[in-house]
């Protein structure tokens, strides 16, 4: 992973920690419209992080089978698939 994409993570992750204790904030007041309205947001929060960090794991993991093939290509395994 790279720096960039670490430090996109750690913001996402600040800002759904953020919404989060906005929804709570919100519920223990008992604005209770209001705290659904804010636990759309956070569910939004929730749903970015997952689908970057997915993104993040699979290149990786993509990155790394590609590295895998070409080792052993070039030590003259077969590749696992």
């Amino acid at each position: 992973m790279t720096p960039v994409e670490s430090l996109i993570l750690d913001a996402k992750q600040a800002i759904l920690e953020d919404q989060h204790r906005r929804f709570q904030s919100l519920q223990e007041e008992g604005r209770w419209q209001e705290a659904m309205q804010q636990f759309q947001v956070t569910l939004g929060c929730a749903s970015d992080l997952l689908n970057h960090s997915l993104g993040v794991l699979e290149r990786l993991l993509s990155d790394r089978r590609r590295a895998s093939q070409r080792a052993d290509q070039s030590s003259g395994r077969p590749a696992d698939h």
